[in-house]
């Protein structure tokens, strides 16, 4: 067996996927996909485990609670910064700056005046901001 298809029954089994499906989709018996999920603790008692989205460690599943997806807050973490594409972003908000009178956008912030710190500095102060050109 070799290499790739030792991830791939890993990956497969991972899924619920049977011994003998495994064995057809990968060409080999069902017999030594048996075997090598019984060496490597991807046996029956696996069904009530998943994967960790970002690292592959195995989480327990606890009877009627929601499945993790992550086995830490640091995982979870490193995943949404490295796919930022699958956050579904719905607070953005566009506006005009009260000082600049130029349009930005904000995100998660619904009163939000100015479009930066230089420009809420100079209107509140006076001060020139540096980024009205």
């Amino acid at each position: 067996m070799t290499d790739l298809q030792k991830e791939q029954i890993k990956t497969l089994r991972l899924q619920g996927i049977s011994y003998v499906k495994i064995g057809e989709m990968l060409g080999i018996s069902d017999n030594t996909v048996r075997s090598f999920c019984r060496r490597n603790g991807l046996s029956d008692t696996a069904k009530n485990t998943v994967a960790c989205k970002q690292c592959g460690k195995l989480i327990k599943i606890v009877p009627k609670q929601k499945p993790r997806k992550f086995c830490s807050d640091a995982c979870r973490t490193a995943w949404w910064n490295s796919h930022p594409d699958c956050v579904d972003r719905k607070a953005v908000y566009a506006y005009t700056c009260a000082h600049c009178g130029k349009p930005f956008t904000a995100y998660g912030n619904k009163e939000r005046k100015y479009c930066s710190h230089g420009c809420y500095i100079a209107d509140r102060f006076g001060e020139e901001c540096g980024c009205c050109d």
